[in-house]
């Protein structure tokens, strides 16, 4: 554009728009930022897992010691979006051997904006104020953006699904959570 067009009329409607779009900001600060979460709540979810052994070690007559990884995706039972549409991954050690049986692991949960979840969870730690929850518990660790400094409780339940057509040891199980959590 050359000098000789710009105009004081082309200036000041400039200059209003500017004014309008920072007013706009100012009155709406929320409007443009990454999604808010909550500080603190109860929410039930479910993990449709798929679970893969990695590696096996027998044990002889007592049983085997079993390498897992799941992965799959969670779903709010609420329709709220926290815990909803979150890749999950997780790795475990299956022991059955002897009179000692249990499945003990750690989890991590990402949202959409690559923000996380980190968890422990163990089949032996079962809330009995939770019946229905009668699988194990996953412990928050932490988290990592607007997770950061999430802790919790996840007592948690295991629903086998039908067996899957793959080869090679793989299965599917729904677990479902009643999570008590908070950002601190």
């Amino acid at each position: 554009m050359k000098l000789s067009t710009w105009t004081s009329g082309t200036a000041s409607a400039i200059a209003k728009t500017a004014l309008v779009s920072g007013a706009l900001l100012a009155l709406v600060p929320g409007a443009f930022a990454a999604e808010q979460v909550p500080k603190s709540g109860t929410t039930p979810y479910v993990t449709h897992f798929i679970f893969r052994p990695v590696m096996a070690m027998d044990l002889g007559d007592l049983g085997t010691a079993t390498a897992l990884e799941a992965v799959g995706t969670t779903q709010n039972l609420k329709g709220e979006p926290m815990f909803d549409k979150m890749s999950a991954h997780c790795t475990a050690l299956n022991v059955a051997s002897g009179p000692k049986k249990y499945i003990d692991g750690a989890c991590v949960l990402a949202d959409k904006d690559g923000d996380k979840i980190f968890s422990t969870f163990d089949t032996r730690d079962i809330d009995k104020a939770q019946a229905d929850m009668n699988c194990g518990t996953h412990i928050i660790t932490g988290g990592t953006g607007k997770y950061k400094g999430i802790t919790g409780k996840e007592p948690f339940a295991c629903q086998p699904m039908p067996t899957l057509a793959a080869a090679g040891g793989y299965f599917a199980m729904d677990i479902p959570h009643n999570t008590t959590w908070e950002i601190k």
